[in-house]
């Protein structure tokens, strides 16, 4: 992979001038700064290592009043080459820039001490034992200090042997495989059309593939791309490139913006972040301070809101959460640098703990432990990848994470992430659930919690209507499933199925614990309305006679009235008549054997079968016709022929009442023109 270096210092400090005695490249290339004499904008170049390789290279203007354009371009560092003249020594932007360098989490570098051959030996040991001593606290204790001189050329090919060994060290530390660029340059070639520029921060990219430009998430593709002024088919992480976008105006892409593969980042508008506060910060970071975020390429005003805390001290860090006022795209363990306005100022960094946060833990009770995990996740995945998935499943509410979200969340290369991903499910500590088209996973004590919210719901439904054995499965859709998909919320009732929590029958669903058992009163009401119907069977009474003869109001009886009809022993006619069950069998057997020998049934037959008043007979013909049995005929009523498909009843009929039916009709023959 390759390796971008990248310059730092003070102003005057000889950055673009040693850069151009490495490679022979003026990184200069404004008119402005070549009148000026100083470095304002990005400048790049590459330099040929003794083992073959060649590392890109940014330089940094030194200026305090560009050291946002200096932050854009240390985004895409893998090593520093901090530059200090001998002649000045260390000077605020040294600082600055070291201070932002160790911010931005660049672990290697090396020192460059220039314009050696202006100063004695003696004060040359002196600068030399100062840089020395300031560098033992930052993250380039140790690295070789090397003077140079790019007027004389002394030093310049040990500055190179020292520069490969930094880049085969890097070398073996990249890992980033989601691809990502983030714009420093747009620009437009008559001819070619819009044009970027930028450093590959992770994976690779090919001539021809799609891009979505984040995080407006426009849409192009890759037509050509060049490196190092080559023309190449692939760029990799590490790269510094220039890709030729297709379709897409200048207009639409600012300097910011990230070149990514659709789908694989997640604008939003609030992180979750560790604030580093730097010990030199000139004040403390009050509660909602507004601050310069510079994060990649881009620069935004940001809000800071501290959760166990209304102010942070310099030296002090914190979990806190930045509020954009536009969308911003991240990945797990990004860094970020933060400046204040006035005094401008670098006085922290930001480590990105989640770029696609859950709701704002201010409302939970373990506020405090899950702030805890989430400062604890940078040391989890360094010792423990698969507890660090887990933790960041565990703080996911709501439907779980699918892949991209989790690549973003975790920072993972791909195939490592399958593999964790499949461990935690093989052991029981995640459940991947599939939608429509995604894969998405949900921690088990997540999936547990929505599956006891589930069945706190049914056990709601049964606590309602005690007497009802089963309910509808829709039944079970309530506040616990709110905002999940259809597809998460059906896997949690189906897997409740599997475990037996929840019972399935007669088209419904019940609690495994769940009984129909009638209280004591509830059960002598039970039998006193079917003594009632039974000492009447086919002239029952009025339900609502019965209720006022045993003193009990509609409402206390309508549940054992429901359940009485739901086990069938009651049938229900109409409003107000119901017929015991035996009774309503006996009246459909004489109905079948009736029909057996016989096309029509009016009310005088009907009346003769059973001997009852015409109110009875009404009801019970339209009741047939309502229970597809019959089909009314003018006056009367025919079979239907298809009625053992319709009434449980008569499908308990012999076959030999079916056959004498289908005999009866048979024996009819059509007309024909012999017979007339």
């Amino acid at each position: 992979m390759a390796v971008i270096l990248g310059t730092a210092g003070h102003i005057d400090h000889g950055k673009t001038t040693l850069i151009r005695a490495l490679t022979t490249i003026d990184c200069d290339r404004l008119a402005e700064e070549k009148k000026r004499g100083i470095t304002i904008e990005l400048g790049f170049a590459w330099l040929d290592l003794p083992d073959g390789e060649r590392l890109g290279i940014i330089d940094v203007p030194g200026h305090e009043r560009f050291v946002r354009n200096m932050v854009a371009g240390a985004c895409g560092m893998d090593l520093v080459l901090l530059v200090i003249a001998c002649d000045e020594g260390i000077m605020p932007q040294t600082r600055e820039h070291v201070e932002i360098c160790q911010l931005l989490g660049i672990k290697r570098g090396l020192v460059a001490l220039t314009k050696s051959d202006t100063v004695e030996p003696d004060w040359l040991a002196m600068v030399k034992d100062e840089v020395t001593s300031y560098l033992a606290t930052t993250f380039l204790a140790g690295a070789p200090i090397l003077p140079v001189s790019a007027e004389t050329g002394a030093g310049l090919t040990e500055l190179k042997a020292a520069l490969g060994k930094c880049a085969q060290a890097c070398r073996t530390e990249k890992t980033a495989d989601l691809f990502r660029l983030p714009i420093d340059r747009v620009f437009t070639i008559r001819g070619h059309g819009t044009v970027v520029t930028g450093t590959v921060l992770g994976g690779t990219l090919s001539v021809g593939e799609t891009v979505a430009i984040m995080p407006c998430g426009l849409e192009s593709r890759a037509r050509s791309i060049e490196r190092h002024e080559e023309t190449v088919t692939t760029i990799e992480s590490g790269s510094r490139c220039a890709i030729n976008l297709q379709n897409v105006e200048t207009s639409a892409l600012r300097r910011g913006d990230t070149i990514a593969r659709p789908g694989t980042l997640i604008p939003k508008t609030r992180w979750y972040v560790r604030i580093d506060a730097l010990k030199s910060a000139p004040m403390p970071l009050k509660q909602r301070s507004e601050l310069h975020l510079h994060h990649g390429t881009r620069e935004c005003l940001v809000r800071l809101v501290f959760r166990d805390r209304t102010v942070l001290e310099p030296g002090e860090s914190a979990f806190a959460e930045v509020l954009f006022p536009e969308p911003f795209c991240a990945v797990f363990g990004d860094r970020a640098v933060l400046r204040s306005g006035n005094p401008l100022r670098t006085v922290a960094g930001a480590y990105v703990l989640s770029p696609i946060p859950p709701l704002s833990p201010k409302h939970e009770k373990d506020k405090e432990a899950r702030i805890a995990r989430y400062l604890g996740l940078p040391e989890q995945k360094k010792n423990d990848t698969l507890a660090f998935v887990d933790t960041i499943l565990s703080e996911m509410a709501g439907a779980g994470l699918d892949f991209a979200s989790l690549r973003v969340a975790t920072g993972l290369a791909h195939k490592e992430l399958e593999k964790i991903l499949k461990l935690l499910c093989d052991k029981g500590l995640a459940i991947l659930w599939h939608d429509d088209e995604e894969r998405f996973w949900i921690a088990s004590q997540r999936f547990a919690r929505l599956t006891e919210a589930c069945l706190a719901r049914a056990s709601q439904i049964h606590e309602k209507d005690p007497l009802k054995e089963t309910f509808a499965r829709d039944a079970l859709i309530s506040d616990w499933s709110r905002d999940l998909p259809k597809k998460l919320i059906s896997s949690v009732i189906d897997r409740a199925i599997r475990s037996h929590d929840l019972v399935s029958e007669k088209d419904g669903l019940r609690l495994k614990s769940h009984t129909v058992r009638l209280a004591q009163n509830e059960a002598a009401l039970k039998e006193a309305i079917i003594a009632r119907h039974k000492a009447q069977p086919f002239s029952p009474p009025n339900y609502k006679d019965v209720l006022l003869e045993l003193g009990v109001t509609e409402k206390e009886a309508a549940p054992v009235l429901a359940h009485l009809v739901r086990v069938g022993d009651l049938v229900k006619i109409k409003d107000g008549l119901f017929y015991e069950r035996a009774a309503y069998q006996t009246i459909m057997e004489k109905v079948t054997d009736y029909f057996a020998d016989h096309d029509h049934l009016g009310i005088s037959e009907l009346k003769g079968i059973l001997g009852i008043s015409r109110k009875y007979l009404i009801a019970l013909l339209e009741y047939m016709d309502n229970s597809h049995i019959t089909v009314r005929v003018g006056d009367t009523r025919t079979l239907r022929k298809n009625v053992w498909q319709f009434s449980p009843i008569l499908l308990k009929r012999s076959w030999t009442t079916r056959f004498a039916y289908n005999a009866q009709t048979r024996r009819q023959p059509a007309p024909s023109m012999r017979s007339k």
